[in-house]
């Protein structure tokens, strides 16, 4: 599952209606909002106890402003995903799971598979200027997405990859950008869903809408035959 600042919206009713169709991943890999609904399901809490958790989410659950290297701490963050998940540590989560996050000091994606799950989560979901940066064992970890939006960089050649692309209009990134594009691979096969409403910490109330729309959408995907490598709806 890809980034897409607070779309993790979408990451969810694209997983109700897989779930709901018999479909579930024996691993899930994911950067930013990827990572935090992969985290939630990797936990075996199902979409719909997601889903229904994410329609009650407001601001003051996660908001903790303070002095450093971004707006919010992210310590009720980190406390949101423990609650929410009750596990620790990766080696407890019923699905493997595999999160990307960027390494600070040597300008690369990290993957983060073991040692504590909601500090991983943490810093895969640290986008700059929002959230500060994780550190972890001594070094620093921002949001997966700066170096790996589509959230695939644990993935391996032969794997079947199912992945949901979040569409952005990130005003950061060239309308160019490889990082926009939806990957080409013979054993992938994407999901890109159009038109869902922007969510934000200003404004979570897109957040339901954007989860009805992408279920909807994955609904009607599953229901076609897809005729090339991604599916755009």
């Amino acid at each position: 599952m890809s980034s897409g600042f607070f779309s993790f919206y979408a990451h969810c009713g694209m997983a109700c209606a897989l779930y709901e169709r018999g479909l579930k991943p024996v691993k899930i890999t994911g950067s930013s909002a990827g990572a935090l609904i992969g985290c939630c399901l990797s936990s075996d809490a199902s979409p719909n106890r997601i889903r229904d958790f994410l329609i009650r989410l407001k601001p003051h659950q996660f908001w903790d402003p303070g002095w450093g290297l971004g707006l919010l701490k992210g310590q009720r963050f980190r406390s949101l995903v423990r609650d929410f998940t009750g596990i620790e540590q990766f080696s407890d989560c019923a699905i493997p799971l595999h999160l990307s996050a960027y390494h600070a000091k040597s300008g690369t994606t990290r993957i983060l598979e073991d040692g504590d799950l909601s500090l991983a989560v943490q810093a895969s979901c640290a986008v700059p200027f929002l959230m500060q940066p994780a550190r972890i064992d001594g070094q620093w970890y921002w949001d997966g997405g700066i170096k790996d939006r589509h959230g695939l960089a644990a993935t391996k050649p032969g794997e079947r990859i199912f992945y949901h692309h979040i569409s952005s209009r990130s005003p950061w990134r060239r309308t160019n950008s490889k990082a926009l594009e939806i990957p080409q691979q013979s054993n992938l096969q994407a999901l890109a869903i159009q038109g869902l409403p922007r969510c934000s910490p200003r404004n979570l109330s897109n957040g339901p809408i954007a989860l009805k729309q992408a279920y909807i959408a994955t609904l009607e995907a599953l229901d076609h035959r897809w005729t090339g490598s991604a599916c755009t709806i």
